[in-house]
């Protein structure tokens, strides 16, 4: 299998599962990403997920070039005969969206659609060896699959036009100065960091988390008058919640709550 996908304690995980290759990512693979997201979706007992790579050299290091070579039709073919959004790596990784908290657990290297992916991923924590970059111009080409729009927003003008027009690789410590990562911890305590995150999370309202994570992501592009209404009608919405009626009971009985989602 190119993915391995497995569920505990309310925390899927999702590992890259091609070592030989680096974790570099083909047709196949991409097709079992998208269905381990789909299943994310679609199981209400999934509040959180861990996405990582498999082996100790490599998170993902973007494209199988020996096998994702360009489709004979031309591009306008396959956008506008096909019906608009269905090519570039942007479009796959629009297909994982979801609105439940996605924690990238970086073990290795993370280039080019690697990162991409690691970029798409709401929270990132890296190993001490891991080492990013976005470095297509390198070979006449761009980042296809949201790296211009995604890391400025992730990391500031300045940093990001260093990574993209230079195309040199950063390490650990530069990525968490630059607020790509959030942690750097030793590669055997990764999964162990990314695990108690998820945990943490799973533990809280799903509900509530659910919609803190549209409120940021919607709120982003609008005026701060009208982000700030969206975020008061939502509140609004989970006011009545059974989930914030337990919470504010459990507090007052000095006991862990017990969320249903509801």
């Amino acid at each position: 299998m190119a993915i391995i996908f497995s569920v505990e304690d309310g925390i899927a995980t999702i590992c890259l599962n091609r070592p030989e290759s680096m974790n570099a990512m083909d047709f196949e693979a991409w097709d079992e990403l998208q269905t381990c997201f789909e299943t994310v979706r679609a199981d209400d007992a999934i509040r959180v997920v861990i996405l990582t790579g498999a082996g100790d050299r490599a998170f993902c290091a973007g494209a199988d070039l020996k096998k994702t070579m360009p489709p004979p039709e031309s591009f306008a073919q396959l956008a506008f005969a096909g019906g608009g959004d269905t090519v570039g790596g942007g479009a796959v990784i629009r297909r994982l969206h979801t609105d439940k908290p996605v924690i990238c657990a970086i073990n290795g290297i993370a280039y080019g659609g690697g990162l991409e992916i690691a970029l798409f991923c709401d929270i990132r924590i890296a190993a001490d060896r891991a080492r990013f970059g976005l470095t297509e111009v390198r070979m006449g080409s761009i980042p296809g699959a949201g790296g211009t729009q995604r890391l400025p927003r992730a990391v500031g003008m300045s940093n990001a036009m260093l990574m993209l027009l230079s195309a040199e690789p950063i390490d650990a410590d530069e990525a968490l100065r630059i607020g790509l990562v959030s942690r750097v911890v030793p590669a055997g305590e990764l999964m162990e960091a990314a695990r108690a995150i998820a945990l943490k999370i799973a533990g809280n309202a799903p509900l509530a988390v659910r919609a803190v994570k549209r409120l940021v992501y919607g709120g982003a592009g609008m005026p701060l008058d009208n982000a700030i209404d969206m975020e008061r009608l939502t509140w609004g919405v989970l006011r009545d919640t059974e989930d914030r009626i337990e919470g504010r009971r459990a507090f007052q009985e000095k006991r862990k709550p017990n969320y249903q989602g509801r």
